[in-house]
């Protein structure tokens, strides 16, 4: 989904056989003096990637010629199959900010020395901090993650007076606002590549002396960034946001391997199962289409009034026309069981403020990422800017003001949809959120979903 001339549209973006294409390209031109860095959310995404626990995506990412990378996602198959993945990986997962609950020592490195040009470039690796906060606890079992941010001078400090470094590079996955604060607390940082918020920094931002960039989602884009240096100081640079299009080479060898790694699945996945007039994307931070279509799915599946999911940010558009099994495998791929349970008006109330505080609150570390809750079956008139705790204004379920004493049936998938400590009578219905939403386009295909403006800003 791109944003020209004052609206949205859509084309395909994206591609291994791309990136690979066009890194190889660069190399070429600039004799080998590049780094190629990754952010994370890399091993997740997709039903394959998904169904093998990442495994699938381990040929084509040692074809890219990484240096380094940090996580997010990546955690959502456990600590343990994740170090599996990348002690299969020729290239080094760098993070700061986690630690063995039992022996408090980092789990990985913490950075790396790379010799690019003749300049020595440091590179520090943070991974996101909500891993152990906000997921389901199988993601950081054994595990406890920290912001990063008392850590991160004293390898700044190394890095400069024991590695004799030119550069420090700093690849972040704990957001934008996270990492913007992070950088007016702790200088040193020659360059951050922020990930994590999905943010399109069309031209860097400059935090102090550091350059940031951010580069979208779903592999659509590649932040590039030429530096100038001198004295071990960057005298100018330029930045491109590279969009991986069918304008750029593909690498054929890459391309095999992107086949042969899907091959298992085609069949299964490109099957045609029911058709939407709509877009679908997730681009709103409120509310977006593609959530709707799978919270109508949920209610219609269990005559819920209301519906819940995480504000996730993943997710490549559906277009109008045919919808694939691999369409819906992209909004959801964990295909997690729907669940019901009993919320009163003012859990619901409580549950809706903590979520506002933590997409909206004013300092970026207590914000702790995604969108705003999706829901459906309510609407919400809300102040962004108010304190915590004091953003709702009024409160609708059915467009009646919410009783605080009264139960409503809510469905809802993972425990960011309904976390444990709301609601009671909590169950499982029976069915997964795919067949779900497979059973919704069976029965109302041709689908049109629209915006209901279920949180209004005012």
């Amino acid at each position: 989904m791109f944003w020209e001339g004052g609206k949205k549209v859509y084309r395909k973006a994206g591609g291994f056989s791309r990136i690979a294409g066009y890194l190889n390209k660069l190399r070429q031109e600039k004799e080998g003096a590049i780094l190629t860095l990754d952010c994370g959310d890399t091993f997740h995404g997709t039903y394959p990637a998904v169904h093998t626990k990442g495994e699938v995506m381990l040929p084509v990412l040692n074809a890219l010629g990484l240096d380094a990378m940090t996580a997010h996602w990546e955690f959502a198959y456990g600590p343990e199959q994740f170090r599996k993945l990348t002690a299969a990986l020729n290239y080094p997962m760098l993070a700061i900010n986690i630690y063995d609950k039992q022996t408090d020592e980092l789990v990985y490195n913490p950075y790396i020395l790379k010799e690019v040009n003749g300049l020595k470039v440091g590179v520090i690796g943070i991974a996101c901090n909500i891993v152990d906060k906000t997921m389901p606890p199988h993601f950081s079992k054994g595990l406890y993650f920290t912001l990063g941010n008392d850590e991160l001078p004293g390898y700044i400090k190394k890095l400069k007076k024991e590695e004799n470094a030119d550069l420090i590079v700093l690849i972040s996955h704990l957001g934008f606002p996270q990492n913007m604060k992070l950088l007016s607390e702790v200088p040193g940082v020659d360059v951050c590549l922020s990930s994590h918020t999905h943010y399109r920094t069309q031209q860097p931002i400059m935090q102090g002396n550091t350059i940031v960039i951010e580069s979208g989602c779903h592999g659509s884009f590649l932040g590039r960034l030429d530096l100038t240096v001198k004295d071990g100081k960057i005298t100018d640079f330029t930045h491109e946001m590279v969009e991986v299009s069918d304008d750029l080479p593909a690498d054929a060898a890459v391309e095999k391997l992107v086949q042969e790694a899907t091959a298992p699945f085609q069949e299964k996945l490109q099957q045609e199962v029911g058709q939407v007039t709509t877009h679908l994307d997730r681009n709103n931070i409120l509310e977006a289409t593609m959530d709707n279509f799978l919270l109508q799915s949920m209610i219609s599946a269990t005559g819920a009034e209301l519906a819940f999911s995480n504000g996730w940010r993943y997710g490549a558009p559906i277009v109008p026309g045919p919808v694939t099994l691999n369409d819906l495998y992209n909004i959801i791929p964990m295909n997690p069981p729907v669940q019901t349970a009993e919320i009163t008006g003012q859990e619901l109330w409580q549950m809706l403020e903590e979520n506002l505080e933590r997409t909206f609150a004013p300092d970026a570390y207590n914000q702790l990422g995604g969108y705003v809750k999706r829901c459906l079956g309510l609407k919400a008139f809300i102040k962004i800017e108010a304190p915590k705790g004091t953003r709702i204004q009024k409160l609708f379920v059915d467009d009646e003001e919410v009783i605080l004493s009264k139960n409503y049936k809510a469905a809802f998938v993972t425990e960011q949809g309904i976390s444990k400590k709301y609601g009671t009578n909590r169950q499982e219905s029976g069915i997964k959120a795919i067949d779900a939403m497979l059973q919704f386009l069976n029965n109302n295909s041709p689908v049109e979903v629209n915006l209901r403006g279920t949180f209004e800003a005012v």
